[in-house]
């Protein structure tokens, strides 16, 4: 058996190829959109992928099921109460199985974190009695499990969803032999849930031992941890559950990487495009173009792009030289595949339009420190996610999630505001955010909380 976990860190997602080396035949399940990495492995293994299988709609993530089936020939599979589909599905049911000679996958219906949830046995020889492994999916996690609440703007209650997933869990896969390992889809930093750990993958019996979801409880104990304490869910969330279900255009990046001029840029941020600028805070702040959205292309780029880009928009990407085709990449990986072209070499491009560029205010937290005690001080807003608040706060702040700012921008008071995060970066977005919805006095403070925590030890 050929077995390879595919880890995105950016979006802190796995990916799974499985096939049979004696046959040649392979399935990829729950893929990104980029795939071109399933099919060299596939080919540098002898392998012919002819599945692809998402164990659910995922909403932090456009899958690849399109790409690969458009490559491929595969065969897209969902459980089967997927609904509204697009495009044709086969549907999978609690204990089919799908041979690809000695190795068989056979579904387990999951559901709680959507309703479709499925995860995959994977054995390694069909006799065998135990299973090498289990593809949880979003239903168990390595220190949680999925949360049951992503759903219910489209209609779908957490408290129905979670009574489902505690069946799940708690009856189906807590049922299986503790040997068998863990594959979830996601890992730590995921907003589809709350305790995700580092490791990429456990077993059953580490499971039962050490995940608080996983130990013997009631369903409305189980119901009431895992809806407690979820944070809030990037804006772009329900747009990916919606767009994985639709026949959407493939993945296409030379299509998007299109030079653009500074006079070009201009025009289209005239005609509504959102200006994302992905440099790092510092370059940022010494020169950009005016109403940029500064969102630095650092580990959560993707993540973070969707909590301030409307699903849709035109986006015009101002990138350091050589940096462009990932930026596109990664915003397309989250469905935002609206990219008209790049600004590159952007310090070049600024000296042909000086009087559209913009510098942004950074705060060391000495300078705040001194601004907080003037007669009139800056208003400060934490844009932390309220998990973040138990280690400590600064006194008076204002704290709105960078999640959620987008559509709470009214509660930000006039006047002067600092905004500060845990290290720096979001901070940098949320201050960009806010100057281009027209506050021109808002700066943020340079290392964030720990920066300031430091200051306050020293002082």
């Amino acid at each position: 058996m050929y077995f390879a976990q595919n880890y995105l860190d950016c979006l802190s997602q796995a990916s799974y190829l499985i096939g049979d080396e004696t046959t040649g035949r392979a399935v990829v399940v729950d893929p990104r959109r980029d795939v071109s990495e399933y099919l060299a492995d596939a080919r540098a293994h002898g392998l012919t992928i002819e599945a692809v299988i998402n164990t659910h709609f995922h909403a932090d993530f456009a899958a690849g099921h399109l790409e690969l089936a458009a490559s491929t020939g595969a065969w897209i599979g969902y459980g089967r109460h997927a609904a509204d589909v697009e495009y044709p599905i086969r549907r999978l049911a609690d204990g089919d199985r799908i041979t690809l000679g000695e190795v068989v996958l056979e579904v387990i219906e999951t559901p709680g974190h959507t309703p479709e949830s499925i995860s995959v046995l994977v054995y390694e020889h069909a006799g065998d009695p135990v299973a090498y492994g289990v593809l949880t999916g979003d239903a168990l996690f390595i220190g949680d499990v999925g949360r049951p609440d992503l759903l219910s703007s489209l209609g779908l209650e957490a408290d129905e969803l979670g009574r489902m997933l505690y069946d799940s869990v708690q009856h189906k896969l807590m049922s299986l032999p503790d040997e068998v390992r863990v594959f979830p889809a996601h890992g730590a930093g995921s907003a589809c849930g709350k305790n995700l750990s580092t490791e990429r993958q456990s077993t059953i019996g580490m499971q039962r031992l050490t995940n608080y979801a996983c130990a013997p409880m009631s369903e409305d104990e189980f119901v009431a941890l895992v809806t407690e304490g979820q944070p809030p869910a990037p804006g772009y969330f329900v747009f990916d559950a919606v767009l994985n279900r639709k026949q959407h255009g493939l993945l296409d990046v030379t299509a998007h990487a299109r030079p653009l001029s500074a006079a070009e840029a201009l025009s289209r941020r005239a005609a509504g495009a959102v200006i994302v600028d992905v440099r790092g805070p510092a370059e940022f702040a010494a020169a950009h173009l005016r109403g940029s959205l500064n969102v630095p292309a650092d580990g959560r780029f993707a993540e973070r792009a969707g909590m301030v880009i409307e699903p849709g928009a035109e986006i015009v990407v101002v990138a350091p030289p050589g940096g462009e085709d990932e930026a596109i990449t990664r915003l397309a990986r989250i469905g935002l595949d609206t990219v008209a072209g790049y600004l590159n070499e952007p310090e070049a491009a600024f000296l042909a339009i000086p009087g559209e560029v913009d510098q942004a205010s950074r705060l060391t937290a000495s300078e705040l420190r001194e601004a907080l005690g003037r007669p009139r001080p800056p208003a400060i807003l934490d844009v932390r996610n309220a998990g973040e608040l138990a280690g400590g706060a600064i006194d008076g702040s204002l704290h709105i999630p960078l999640t959620e700012l987008p559509r709470r921008l009214a509660e930000v008071p006039d006047g002067p505001v600092v905004v500060y995060c845990a290290h720096g970066t979001r901070s940098a977005i949320a201050a960009s955010l806010l100057r281009r919805s027209g506050r021109p006095d808002v700066s943020d403070l340079i290392g964030g909380e720990a920066a300031w925590r430091l200051a306050l030890a020293s002082a």
